[in-house]
């Protein structure tokens, strides 16, 4: 493998990168709008021949050659999970957490034994995927039994999960399939109470997400995108910034500012008491993402000035206007000074508000070394810079100079930690690659530290 096309389909835009594996470079790079309303992947081949466009051989002639494709998808909604668990406080938080961790956004979480209205609030949710947990391993198998039964006799048609009581896995599993239910089965997500285990469970319901979702969202006619999609995009960003934060001396936060959300992902190495208690039923996820549905730059503008009053953060005069205006118009892009001022404090708020979020109220404390911004309001500015910066990268030095200065979140980020902006959306090319060449991950990951 030598030179590989690394594209995300996401629900505006698809990006695309090429990536030289033998030395991490980024030969090539495009963006196109997404074509959610004829056929993705006419997107694809747009975003594709533009790249290809940039590797053109003068002394040849044509296009270079792409060795390989590598594709992750958000597109139609992304992965939509339902939570079927045991004790709100215990299983079902453990599969919500782990749901997060695959790249899920989560619309519906449920504990204890479903009865006619529970399943009725599931079915209103529309999920993808069921995930259904409880009980740790050996312990109390009663209403993960019970609510087996009632998923398989209910008009559920989704995909289930099996993540709870081993003692029980078998039992669960034929139970569902009785009635004809596709299932997985997979590792307990909390095997004993305080520990939590995610990656039975998140390889699972990738699997499923590959298998069904992709290909039941009508996203596409033929087979090629089932083909040519390896994850959901929230999970391939994680895989990535698992990868940076192996090779980065020091705990990494990375803050994704999108039009509809603020995703915060964190990789850290448990310090003092939090390397050896378990101060907490559920357990901790060391690499982590939070979603935070109600803060987002277009489609929930509005929330973000309501929600800042709350965590005593300041809103300008004039923000709450500006807000409407983009919200209802979310394609609406800053014309004069003024705009762009409210758009960067939407960015700042949004951004300073979800590691907030992520942070409390039982996370363990990290020694943030690196905070890594991205979206489309730091992306587009470039890196932070100093006096001479432009307007755009003055943008994503105060959206991360705000998360590195806060002292009245759930951490405390150290103000020297070192900041950067995923320019050319690496991390996603990185996640992707890490499922098939890990040293090529590791190369262009680096090029995030340099």
């Amino acid at each position: 493998m030598s030179r590989v096309l690394c594209v995300d389909v996401g629900s505006t835009f698809t990006k695309a990168v090429v990536v030289e594996t033998q030395t991490g470079e980024l030969v090539a790079r495009a963006e196109t709008l997404t074509t959610v309303t004829t056929d993705v992947l006419d997107g694809y081949r747009t975003a594709r021949g533009l790249v290809e466009a940039q590797l053109v051989d003068p002394a040849l002639g044509g296009a270079g050659s792409i060795d390989d494709v590598l594709l992750c998808s958000s597109a139609g909604g992304g992965l939509r999970l339902a939570v079927v668990g045991y004790e709100r406080t215990v299983t079902a938080e453990a599969g919500h957490r782990v749901g997060l961790s695959a790249g899920a956004k989560v619309v519906h979480v449920s504990a204890g034994e479903l009865d006619a209205q529970g399943i009725r609030d599931l079915r209103a949710s529309r999920p993808d995927v069921v995930l259904l947990v409880g009980g740790t391993d050996g312990g109390n198998a009663e209403v993960l039994r019970h609510n087996a039964t009632r998923l398989a006799r209910a008009r559920v048609t989704m995909p289930v999960v099996v993540a709870g009581n081993a003692a029980a896995r078998d039992e669960v599993v034929a139970i569902l399939q009785e009635t004809g239910r596709r299932v997985v089965a997979t590792d307990n997500v909390v095997p004993r109470i305080g520990v939590i285990a995610p990656e039975g469970a998140r390889a699972a319901i990738r699997e499923v997400f590959l298998e069904h979702v992709i290909g039941g969202k009508g996203l596409s006619r033929g087979p090629e995108l089932a083909r040519l999609v390896r994850a959901a995009t929230p999970d391939a960003v994680l895989s990535g910034v698992e990868v940076l934060a192996a090779l980065h001396d020091g705990d990494v936060l990375v803050v994704d500012v999108g039009g509809a959300t603020t995703d915060v992902y964190s990789v850290i190495e448990p310090q003092g008491e939090d390397a050896t208690l378990r101060k907490h039923v559920v357990g901790t996820l060391w690499a982590m993402r939070t979603v935070e549905g109600d803060l987002g730059m277009r489609w929930n503008a509005p929330t973000i000035v309501e929600a800042a009053p709350g965590e005593g953060l300041a809103v300008s005069e004039g923000l709450s206007a500006y807000a409407d205006r983009v919200h209802a118009d979310t394609g609406h892009l800053p014309v004069d000074a003024i705009e762009r001022r409210h758009d960067a404090e939407l960015a700042r708020l949004a951004a300073t508000i979800a590691v907030r979020r992520h942070a409390r109220p039982d996370r363990p404390t990290g020694d943030i070394a690196l905070v890594l911004g991205s979206g489309g309001a730091l992306r587009h500015g470039g890196q932070p810079g100093g006096s001479t910066a432009t307007a755009g990268e003055r943008t994503a030095g105060e959206v991360l100079g705000a998360v590195t200065s806060d002292w009245a979140g759930g951490w405390r980020v150290p103000d020297q930690a070192r900041t950067a902006v995923d320019v050319d959306y690496v991390l996603c090319a990185v996640g992707l690659l890490a499922g098939v060449d890990e040293a090529a991950a590791r190369r262009v990951a680096a090029r995030l530290l340099r």
